[in-house]
C-alpha cells in the first residue's frame, strides 16, 4: 500500500517538476520575445513583467516536491553524520513534522488567499491577469512537496528505509 501511494506521489511530482522545467522554457521565450519585439517592433509585449512572475513562481512551487523526492534540498549533512544514528533518526522525524505541518498549513492558507483572489477580482496592473489561478497552482506544488514529507516520515517510522 505505502509502496503504492508513493509511486503515485513520486509520480505527480516527476510530472509536476517537467511542468515547471517547461515553465522556465516559456520564461525564456517570453523573456527573448520581449526583447525582439522592443527591438524589431518598438513594442514590448504587454505583460511580461507580470507573466514571468506568474511563471517563475508556478516553475518553483511545482518544482520542489521532485527536489525533495531526491533529497536535492540543502542539507546539514555534515554534522548530522557525527550524530548517533538514533540522533539522526529523532532529528530528521521532528524535523519532518514540523515540515509536514508547516507546508500542510502553508498550503491550506495559499489556499484561502488564492479564494480572496476570486472574490475580490484582483488582477494584475499592466495585463490585468487575474493573480489567483497562479497562486493556486503554487499551492498544489506546495501539497505535493507535504506529500513526499508524509511518505519519507511514514518510511522513518516504519524503519524502511533511510531517508
Amino acid at each position: 500500500m505505502l509502496k503504492k501511494c508513493e509511486d503515485i506521489i513520486f509520480g505527480a511530482s516527476k510530472l509536476l517538476d517537467a511542468m515547471a522545467g517547461w515553465g522556465i522554457v516559456a520564461v525564456m521565450v517570453l523573456t527573448v520575445g520581449n526583447i525582439f519585439a522592443r527591438l524589431l517592433l518598438k513594442r514590448p509585449i504587454l505583460g511580461t513583467y507580470e507573466l514571468i512572475g506568474f511563471f517563475t513562481a508556478t516553475a518553483m512551487g511545482f518544482a520542489l516536491a521532485y527536489c525533495a523526492v531526491h533529497n536535492g534540498h540543502i542539507a546539514i549533512g555534515f554534522i548530522m553524520q557525527r550524530l548517533s544514528p538514533t540522533l539522526q533518526k529523532g532529528s530528521d522525524i521532528i524535523t519532518g513534522l514540523i515540515s509536514f505541518v508547516f507546508l500542510g498549513l502553508s498550503t491550506w492558507h495559499l489556499g484561502k488567499y488564492a479564494y480572496s483572489m476570486v472574490l475580490s477580482g484582483e488582477v494584475s496592473s499592466t495585463a490585468e491577469i487575474p493573480f489567483y489561478p497562479y497562486i493556486y497552482l503554487v499551492s498544489v506544488g506546495l501539497f505535493m512537496l507535504s506529500l513526499v514529507l508524509m511518505i519519507k516520515l511514514v518510511r522513518l517510522f516504519k524503519k524502511e528505509a533511510k531517508v
